[in-house]
């Protein structure tokens, strides 16, 4: 399907609508909420990664000379919360459970002050025994991190589709093999904060940096014991957060704790090395063992997978991520057959969480590997089995996933032709090789209370300039302009008159907020509804003016035309008039959108999003065979994410998404000393930089998607998921050593070269 209609602000570049505060430095970010008086609050962390607390003693941290108030477990309704398991506390109660679990907080009238008070807090510990690696907790004996989890595990998945036996049986070739993947940090240029005031009518306004405002205001609600309405949620300006700051965390609770303990506002900054340590939750740590059976033509029959991911100390997210890893690459490939065993399992480290690709980066890592090792057991050219067993629209996945808008195989089309795939697959330079990887992502998923949806509202001024409220958040992620692009589209008004407010959970409808790609098709499909409605209203009115019916008028550059008649009447006028009358109005209107997908059932079968994204990547690599260094010598990312709105965004979003998955697969690593992380910074955690970035090529298909808003459909994660399988793969072709473990690292590379020449000498 194509879009039916020549669009004039939808499709075209745009700049960024918050652009001239961000880069003349007058946007406001959580360090600069002006907040008169505010306290500087500063948290005590467990230096221990497994003890029990037997006692606390703030009365020297109180008696100090500028400490407002010290908040301990005491100070709280010992209520566990979390995204889907309710395990973590908002100050340690009983136990700590990783080094960096939060046991105290302070506020003083400065920082120095909070540090000082925070070193006077005498806590006495009992170390436990602790776990810090998967297969060691879930031994026989292992310490119990949580009581009521037996051998540490959150949640076990065993879903069997079709006879997967039987399908292995009829295979003529089978691979199987072990993948690990490891902790990513998000490393924004912004870290987690808060300021939080505590009105003497029970009321809380807390100013984060969050990127899901109504499940903040939910969690932090539950935790303190407060209705809803008496938590409001403002977002600030957000310097970055690829899922670290979907409030998995304390900060906020802890602010908010301080707050009413003072009677002051409290603003809590977390410092880099708290990040690392305890702040944004890093991405999920996963062993994943694939088997994969192919019929001797290529296709897939069956496969088998077996998953245990390291949760961390507390779950946050980590549940549905796993699911996640699970299921979700089943959309890109036609096959019935599968089998699927995962286990989440508590250690004694940092809780994991939500990090761009959700769960899709590290089954792709083993996934789109073992395709490349079955594409060579079968003497294939990778890109041909891919494209062989790519979906097509109209797909049911075997978890139920329904593909409407889905041009895969044109991905694959422009990653062969942008890569000059035949002539380099075919010429076998000496350490040099190309690698493919494909994935799929959503636009949303319904996981959060049988509900997927979004809601906007859009009024016209008097002098015809539009307003969108909406509380789904802008992240640095270019939503805002997405959303002004498609209102000011509906409206056939100009962009340039389109603004949006700020996300204010007191002032917008309800909306779930940024996460799973789902701000342009759902927040997005939201907006255009509230249009449609509004500019129904403004032709309804306009009709009155020129004399003519509804039906027959169109608006371009705020001005509506009755075409036939030849006569037109300005946005701004037929505002003013419809107000200021006799029983006038003003023109606003409420749209709401809710996906065509389905909560899945206990056998985590159902259509989980309204749509499906996908993406192919090519990379060429060059391996230096006596330092192990591997040189990115091109790459190309292929996304169908239906139509491009903010074709600026796009591309920008593509290279962001790119440069998170070159770290993952090449740098980003943190190591860990009983339990600790060492150096948490970024001395110790290299992140790449414009130097390490190869010459980048990018498409996006010609997509339409039919449920999307003018036919797009989401893009911000697609670009991190298949980046190391794909360089992985890349490796592999250029000098015959298949790495199995991230991240890949020189000495990885020189100790696999060097087993790979004692086994040919």
């Amino acid at each position: 399907m194509t879009q039916a209609r020549e669009l004039t602000i939808v499709g075209h570049p745009a700049p960024r609508v918050e652009g001239f505060e961000k880069v003349t430095g007058s946007a406001k970010y959580v360090a600069d909420i002006p907040a008169p008086g505010a306290l500087a609050g500063k948290i005590l962390r467990s230096p221990y990664a497994h003890a029990r607390i037997l006692r606390i003693d703030t009365a020297r941290a109180e008696a100090l000379r500028g400490v407002w108030a010290v908040v301990t477990a005491e100070d709280t309704l010992r209520r566990g919360w979390g995204a889907f398991v309710q395990d973590q506390m908002a100050l340690a109660t009983d136990k700590v459970r990783y080094v960096g679990d939060e046991v105290a907080a302070v506020a003083a009238v400065d920082e120095d002050t909070a540090r000082a008070a925070i070193d006077l807090i005498e806590v006495s510990y009992e170390e436990l025994p602790a776990v810090f690696d998967t297969e060691s907790a879930m031994a026989d004996g292992a310490p119990q991190i949580h009581d009521q989890y037996e051998r540490n595990t959150v949640i076990t998945i065993a879903v069997e589709r079709g006879d997967v036996e039987k399908a292995f049986a009829e295979s003529d070739v089978i691979v199987e093999d072990t993948f690990e993947s490891q902790h990513q940090w998000h490393a924004p240029l912004e870290t987690i904060g808060s300021v939080a005031e505590y009105s003497p009518s029970g009321k809380y306004t807390i100013y984060m940096n969050t990127q899901t405002l109504f499940m903040a205001r939910g969690r932090i609600a539950w935790v303190l014991g407060v209705s809803e309405a008496d938590v409001r949620i403002i977002q600030t300006e957000v310097g970055g957060g690829f899922g670290g700051k979907s409030c998995d965390d304390n900060n906020a609770i802890i602010a908010a704790l301080l707050a009413r303990k003072s009677g002051r506002s409290v603003r809590i900054i977390n410092t880099r090395e708290e990040e690392f340590m305890a702040g944004s939750r890093p991405r999920v740590p996963m062993r994943v063992w694939v088997k994969i059976g192919f019929s001797r033509d290529g296709r897939i029959r069956a496969k088998q997978m077996r998953i245990v991911a390291d949760n961390g100390a507390y779950s946050g997210k980590a549940p549905a991520i796993m699911g996640v890893s699970a299921f979700r690459h089943e959309t890109s490939y036609k096959y019935s057959d599968t089998k699927t065993e995962a286990h989440l399992v508590y250690t004694n480290k940092i809780p994991t969480g939500a990090f761009r690709g959700f769960g899709n980066p590290s089954a792709d890592w083993a996934v789109e590997q073992l395709l490349d090792i079955g594409a060579k057991a079968l003497g294939m050219d990778p890109l041909e089995l891919l494209r062989l067993n790519a979906v097509e629209p109209g797909y049911v996945s075997p978890h139920g996933n329904r593909v409407e808008g889905c041009e895969l195989k044109q991905c694959i089309d422009l990653v062969e032709e942008k890569m000059d795939w035949k002539t380099k697959w075919a010429a076998k330079t000496p350490n040099r090789g190309v690698g493919i990887a494909c994935t799929v992502h959503v636009s949303g998923k319904r996981h959060f209370m049988d509900y997927d949806g979004g809601s906007a509202t859009i009024k016209m001024n008097e002098d015809g300039k539009v307003y969108i409220l909406s509380g789904e958040g802008e992240i640095g992620q270019g939503a805002n302009t997405v959303f002004c692009q498609i209102a000011a589209e509906e409206l056939g008004v100009k962009l340039s008159d389109v603004s949006i407010s700020r996300a204010d959970t007191d002032l917008t409808t309800f909306c779930l907020g940024a996460f799973g790609s789902r701000l342009t098709y759902v927040g997005g499909n939201a907006v255009k509804a509230a249009a449609t409605a509004l500019r129904e209203q403004l032709f309804e009115a306009a009709a009155e003016m020129l004399e003519t019916e509804p039906r027959k008028l169109t608006a371009r550059d705020g001005e509506i035309l009755d075409v036939g008649a030849e006569t037109s009447v300005s946005t701004a006028t037929v505002a003013r008039a419809r107000l200021f009358r006799r029983g006038g109005a003003p023109l606003v209107a409420t749209g709401a959108f809710d996906a065509d997908s389905v909560m899945q059932d206990v056998t985590r079968y159902g259509n989980e999003s309204g749509a499906y994204n996908f993406g192919a990547q090519a990379a060429e690599v060059e391996v230096d065979t006596e330092t192990g260094q591997v040189k990115i010598r091109s790459y190309v990312s292929v996304a169908d994410c239906g139509t491009v709105v903010n074709p600026i965004g796009a591309v920008g979003q593509v290279t962001g998404s790119l440069a998170q998955g070159i770290g993952y697969a090449l740098t980003e690593h943190l190591e860990f000393d009983n339990g600790r992380p060492v150096d948490p910074n970024y001395h110790g955690y290299k992140i790449p930089c414009i130097a390490d970035m190869p010459p980048l090529e990018y498409a996006f298909a010609d997509s339409y998607e039919p449920s999307g808003p003018f036919g797009a459909k989401g893009l911000g994660e697609l670009g991190s998921d298949p980046t190391a399988a794909c360089i992985g793969n890349a490796i592999f072709d250029a000098v015959g050593i298949r790495i199995k473990t991230l991240p890949i690292t020189p000495e990885k590379v020189l100790a696999l070269l060097r087993e790979r020449d004692a086994r040919q000498a």
